[in-house]
C-alpha cells in the first residue's frame, strides 16, 4: 500500500501530541524531529523535507496553536494542509485543445509503464464520454506497438500504426491527421523509452513535440524508484517542458517519496496515479485525499467516487424497492456483491475508510477467494431456491455443496448470514422500527 510505512510512523508521532492537554515547544521540536526522519526514510529529496519541516514548525510555533484547547489537533492540521501543498494544492486537469484534438505525448523511461499507463488514460477518457485514439510510436521495442493494440482491443479503443513505418514523427503526424478525419477527440502518443536518458531519445521526442504541439506532455515515472525518479523527472523537464506527470505502481511503494517530492523539485503536477495492474487502477490524483490517507483520516471522497462508477443508478433504485418491501432474494446478494468487486480489492476500499488502521490491515488479510466460494454456492441454487431460501432444506445444501465445490457448512453460513441481513432490513423499511433503534443508540435527535 502507497505511504504505508510513512503513515504509520506520522499517525505514531501524532497519536503522542493527541494525549497531550497543551504541547510546549521541546514537545513540538520532537514531534517535528520524527516527521523529518519519517520523510526521510520515505526517500523524500533532502530539500523538499528540509524546507517542510521549516514551514510547518514556523506555523505550529505560533501562540494560538501552542495555547489552543486542542493543539495536538491544530499541528497535525497544519501538517495536512502542508503536505497537500506540497503535492500541488488541487487537482490538476488535463489541458483541453480549443482547435482540433486534443493531443497527449506519453515519455519516459523503459518500464515505468508507459504504454499501459497510455492505455489507462484511453480508458479514463473514454469513460468521461470522449473518443480517444491509441498512437503507436515506440519504433524500437518490438513488443511495444502489440502491447499497445492488446491493451487498446480490450478496453475497445482503436490504436493507430504503420506497421511498415520506422519514422516516429511521421506516425505522430500522420495519427492526428487520422484524429481529424475520424473524429477522435483526444490522441494519446505512445513514445519510445530508454533504459537510461540519452541524446538520440530526447531528439526524437523533441521533433515529434515541434512537429505535433501536444496540449499535453505527460512524464511517466515509476513511483517505486524513489529519488532516481525525481532525477528522470528533471531532465525530462528541461528538455521537453512537460505538463504533467503520470505517476505508476503507487501501490508497490510503501515509501511514497516520488509522490512527494516529485511537484516540489520539479514544479510539475502529478495529474493521474497508477495503483493495480487492471486497465481500471488509474485515477487522478487528488492531493488533498492523499495526505489525509497519510495522515490516517481515510479517502472517503474516492470512495464514494469508486462507488458511482461500479453502481448502478437504476439497480440502486430497484434494490431500494426491493428493501421496502421485503423481496430481496439471493440473486440481489449476489448482484450487490459483484458492484462491490468493480470498486476494487476489500483492502483498498477499507483502507479508505476513516480510522481503518492501515498496519492492521496488512496483517489481516481478506481471503477474496470467499467472495468467489459465496458466488459460486449461490450460482449453484436453482432459481426458486435463490428466491425463497427457506425450502433450501438438508438434501438441497448437499447438492449445492457439491455443485459450488465447497462444503455444507458453507452453505450454512452463507444462508445464516442471509437470514440475518434480511432481518436488519425488515427493520429498516420500517420507519417506526428505525425511528426507535435510532432512538435507542442515541441517534434520536436527527431522525
Amino acid at each position: 500500500m502507497a505511504f504505508e510505512n510513512l503513515s504509520q510512523r506520522l499517525q505514531d508521532t501524532f497519536k503522542k501530541l493527541r494525549g497531550k492537554g497543551k504541547i510546549s515547544e521541546s514537545d513540538l521540536k520532537a514531534a517535528m524531529r520524527e516527521v523529518k526522519l519519517a520523510l526521510l526514510e520515505a526517500d523524500v529529496n533532502f530539500k523538499v523535507v528540509k524546507d517542510f519541516i521549516s514551514t510547518v514548525s514556523e506555523k505550529a510555533l505560533g501562540q494560538n496553536v501552542l495555547e489552543s484547547l486542542t493543539p495536538g489537533q491544530q499541528v497535525i492540521k497544519i501538517v495536512n494542509e502542508e503536505l497537500t501543498a506540497l503535492m500541488g494544492g488541487e487537482a490538476s486537469k488535463i489541458n483541453y485543445s480549443s482547435k482540433g484534438p486534443t493531443i497527449i505525448m506519453m515519455v519516459g523511461l523503459q518500464g515505468a509503464g508507459k504504454t499501459t499507463s497510455a492505455a489507462k488514460i484511453g480508458g479514463y477518457f473514454k469513460k468521461n464520454g470522449k473518443r480517444p485514439l491509441l498512437v503507436a510510436c515506440d519504433v524500437y521495442r518490438p513488443a511495444a506497438k502489440k502491447q499497445l493494440k492488446v491493451v487498446g482491443e480490450s478496453l475497445e479503443i482503436p490504436v493507430f500504426s504503420i506497421d511498415e513505418s520506422t519514422d516516429a514523427v511521421h506516425i505522430a503526424k500522420e495519427a492526428v491527421s487520422h484524429a481529424q478525419k475520424y473524429a477522435n477527440d483526444i490522441v494519446i502518443i505512445d513514445t519510445a523509452g530508454r533504459l537510461h536518458i540519452d541524446e538520440e531519445l530526447m531528439d526524437e521526442l523533441v521533433n515529434i513535440k515541434e512537429s505535433v504541439s501536444p496540449s499535453e506532455i505527460l512524464l511517466t515515472i515509476d513511483a517505486m524508484t524513489g529519488q532516481d525518479a525525481v532525477n528522470v523527472a528533471e531532465t525530462f523537464n528541461e528538455r521537453l517542458e512537460v505538463t504533467g506527470v503520470v505517476l505508476t505502481k503507487l501501490d508497490g511503494d510503501t515509501r511514497g517519496g516520488a509522490a512527494l517530492s516529485v511537484r516540489a523539485v520539479t514544479g510539475k503536477p502529478i495529474k493521474f496515479a497508477g495503483q493495480g495492474e487492471k486497465l481500471t487502477d488509474l485515477d487522478m490524483f487528488y492531493p488533498d485525499r492523499m495526505a489525509s490517507r497519510i495522515l490516517g483520516m481515510g479517502d472517503v471522497l474516492t470512495l464514494i467516487d469508486k462507488a458511482q462508477e461500479a453502481f448502478d443508478e437504476k439497480q440502486a433504485m430497484e434494490l431500494e424497492k426491493k428493501i421496502r418491501e421485503q423481496t430481496f432474494t439471493f440473486d440481489d446478494y449476489l448482484a450487490q456483491m459483484q458492484q462491490i468487486k468493480k470498486m476494487g480489492s476489500m483492502q483498498d476500499i477499507l483502507g479508505m475508510i476513516p480510522g481503518v488502521n492501515a498496519q492492521a490491515l496488512k496483517g489481516a488479510t481478506i481471503d477474496e477467494k470467499k467472495l468467489g466460494h459465496v458466488e459460486a454456492i449461490i450460482k449453484s441454487m436453482t432459481k426458486k431456491e435463490r428466491e425463497k431460501p427457506e425450502i433450501i432444506n438438508s438434501s438441497r445444501k448437499q447438492r449445492i455443496a457439491k455443485g459450488s465445490g465447497t462444503q455444507v457448512a458453507e452453505v450454512n453460513l452463507l444462508i445464516k448470514q442471509f437470514e440475518q441481513m434480511t432481518k436488519m432490513m425488515k427493520q429498516f423499511s420500517n420507519p417506526k422500527k428505525l425511528k426507535k433503534l435510532s432512538k435507542m443508540r442515541g441517534l434520536g435527535r436527527f431522525m
